[in-house]
């Protein structure tokens, strides 16, 4: 982590991610990236569905290979660059058939190694291959939710997850979240842990640094009119009433309240739920 002299007050608990020894370049390959619209937290019909969105730095978006539809053909990394639109770092590569990709990289992984994709790949940092051939013990990324379907779970900054057995076709792993779900064996996973670990150590420092990232304000709800929030009106500081527990602004409950509905199709894959974190 880089920390910085307190000559401000935001300057005094303001940290980053060294990038010196990591990032190999500051250009991006011109034909693996487009412009990025924003959308600013908008659904289709364009009304806001995400809040505290809006604003932030332009960003051109990079086309990160999550299919990895090219089997049994080597690829070397050439480039370890930054990418805006993700927590970890992402890595150009060259195949040996001359096509370049580019994939999220793992730690430990630099210019110069190779990795490959395919079934009888050997279990080593960066290889992919199906999870019914990676033994238990295992640390493993971006891993598919269904056989072909491209690389869904654990992909952000830091992550990984463990493969812990496999048995009656489908493979055990327990997600970073403590979760244990069974995925079919013939689904592919990377081996290794996702780069940038530090990423959650970042302390922004300053509003301005938020705004820069594209995040928009909080208001609390207890600070608005009783017409904007279920927690608003009052004279002075108020507590939330008579309500059960604190709302949304919809109204609808929050904080330790289950959102998974009931009855969804991959209730029966999961094996054990994660752990509730205690209420703030």
């Amino acid at each position: 982590m880089k920390h910085y002299a307190p000559t401000t007050p935001s300057r005094r608990h303001m940290t980053t991610v060294s990038y010196k020894g990591t990032l190999t370049t500051s250009e991006p390959k011109k034909s693996l990236t487009r412009g990025k619209k924003r959308i600013s937290g908008r659904n289709s019909s364009g009304r806001i569905t995400v809040q505290h969105k809006g604003g932030g730095h332009k960003r051109l978006y990079r086309f990160v290979d999550f299919k990895y539809d090219k089997k049994d053909i080597p690829a070397t990394v050439k480039t370890v660059e930054y990418d805006p639109n993700r927590s970890a770092f992402i890595a150009a590569v060259a195949y040996n058939d001359g096509e370049y990709r580019y994939v999220v990289v793992p730690q430990k992984m630099t210019v110069g190694d190779k990795f490959i994709v395919s079934a009888e790949a050997e279990v080593k940092i960066g290889n992919r291959l199906p999870l019914k051939k990676i033994a238990s013990g295992t640390f493993v990324y971006n891993i598919e939710i269904k056989p072909e379907g491209g690389a869904k779970l654990v992909r952000s900054a830091g992550s990984f997850a463990e493969v812990l057995s496999n048995d009656a076709n489908y493979t055990s792993v327990k997600m970073p979240s403590g979760e244990i779900r069974k995925i079919h064996e013939t689904a592919w996973a990377s081996i290794g842990v996702v780069s940038n670990e530090e990423y959650k150590l970042v302390h922004f420092g300053k509003a301005g640094r938020s705004r820069w990232k594209g995040i928009r304000p909080t208001v609390r709800g207890s600070a608005m009119n009783p017409v904007d929030h279920p927690h608003g009106g009052g004279e002075g500081r108020q507590g939330i009433g008579l309500r059960r527990g604190p709302k949304t602004r919809q109204g609808k409950q929050a904080f330790g309240v289950k959102t998974r509905r009931s009855k969804k199709y991959s209730d029966k894959f999961i094996v054990s739920r994660r752990k509730n974190k205690s209420k703030k």
